[in-house]
């Protein structure tokens, strides 16, 4: 349950703000079909973190040393501080209008999670928890947390987010479970 928890939280966090954001509001002013996004989301999401977390319990072998879980640890805190780099706005261009809003959703956000920093917190908590599984629904869960209020609500809700404020908090949660993860 700590996994399940702990990636819900840290991705969800991790989200405000991100590209992703970004593009589900491009998406939702293109094609105003906002459960064929929603879906498209959520499949994206589910394929590209459960081959990261896969990825995450591999490499986590590699690293049960004591140096190799100081390692883990370490990239928790180095995500974190990330997290205070704002993303570039990424505009996606009209090329994939004629696939429809599932398929435009599905490819785009499969793409958009390639290196990003969701991404690499999704290897990271698979390598620290060794569980593909509560990994992987738990990053979705966060990814939907943070997308599916802007697909449905749209630039209204946008302008009423601290952005600044998330991004810190988001910022602490990678930094403490680093620490945690150092001092277990």
């Amino acid at each position: 349950m700590e996994a399940f928890l702990t990636s819900t939280f840290t991705v969800a966090l991790a989200e405000i703000g991100d590209k992703t954001q970004l593009l589900s509001l491009f998406l939702i002013a293109r094609f105003n079909k906002p459960w064929s996004i929603i879906a498209g989301i959520l499949v994206a999401t589910l394929a590209n973190h459960a081959v990261s977390a896969g990825a995450g319990v591999w490499l986590g072998q590699f690293l049960e040393s004591e140096m190799g879980q100081w390692l883990i640890a370490g990239s928790f805190i180095v995500v974190g501080l990330w997290l205070l780099i704002p993303d570039k706005d990424e505009e996606p261009t009209a090329r994939y209008d004629g696939y429809g809003a599932f398929m435009v959703s599905t490819l785009l956000f499969f793409l958009a999670e390639i290196g990003d920093k969701t991404q690499i917190a999704t290897v990271l908590l698979g390598a620290h928890f060794t569980a593909i599984l509560p990994v992987t629904l738990g990053t979705t869960l966060g990814m939907m947390l943070a997308n599916i209020p802007v697909v449905l609500l749209g630039a209204a809700l946008m302008k009423h987010i601290p952005l600044k404020i998330a991004r810190l908090v988001a910022v602490a949660a990678f930094v403490l479970t680093g620490l945690v993860a150092l001092l277990a």
